[in-house]
């Protein structure tokens, strides 16, 4: 698994800059480590699921969003998945806090990028399996999004197990540990439906979000899940 630079100089302010040399220099040497000490995980199951109304069930959960709704209207399946990249980018973050604050800026950019890549990984591999059965995805769709219920995690990671299975477990206020996680919900629909088509920032309701990309990027990548902390 290697560090996306590009995406991670995104993730410092350099969209549309174009980077420092020092500042190049510093993202070298923590993607090399990062990469070095990176235990990527991930578990994924998929459940029948039922979507009335504003509210959307499956397995044993009952969800009520009108935002998870919409992205799941249509759907007769959702895939449920949580990754992590293991502890590697927290340890450094802790590391350089005290030596290095702006390598410790740039191995949080580093992190959030490595979980990106390696979700997107996840989902290529649930894309490959959907066509093969008629079905495409739906943009992945987080706890904490739009009025999806943060709260929503603790019985997600139950479902999966995350904790005995890839080791990544929640703080009171339901964010992921190590932090560099994702936990994701993903639609499964009848192949040529219109709303399968990948969606731009432009058409996500979350405006307000520091990540928000440019009308050619897509939705997915913006809604992961992942506790990005600057």
């Amino acid at each position: 698994m290697q560090v996306d630079k590009r995406e991670a100089l995104r993730y410092l302010g350099y969209g549309s800059r174009k980077a420092d040399g020092e500042t190049l220099r510093l993202l070298e040497e923590v993607a090399q480590e990062l990469e070095r000490h990176s235990l990527p995980k991930s578990i994924y199951r998929e459940y029948e699921c039922q979507v009335a109304g504003g509210q959307v069930t499956f397995g044993s959960l009952s969800i009520s969003s009108q935002s998870l709704a919409e992205n799941l209207r249509g759907c007769r399946h959702v895939v449920l998945l949580a990754a992590t990249i293991g502890r590697g980018a927290d340890m450094m973050i802790k590391k350089y806090s005290v030596s290095n604050l702006a390598k410790a800026a740039v191995a949080q950019a580093a992190g959030a990028a490595c979980i990106e890549a390696y979700i997107d990984e996840i989902e290529s591999q649930i894309r490959t399996d959907a066509q093969k059965r008629g079905l495409c995805l739906r943009p992945r769709f987080s706890p904490g999004y739009g009025d999806f219920p943060l709260e929503c995690q603790k019985r997600i990671f139950a479902m999966l197990e995350c904790p005995k299975r890839i080791g990544v477990t929640l703080t009171a206020g339901n964010l992921m540990v190590p932090s560099k996680s994702v936990s994701a919900l993903i639609g499964l629909a009848p192949s040529g439906q219109e709303s399968c088509r990948l969606l731009a920032c432009s058409q996500c309701k979350k405006e307000d979000c520091e990540f928000r990309r440019g009308e050619d990027t897509s939705l997915q990548k913006n809604q992961s899940g992942g506790n990005h902390e600057f």
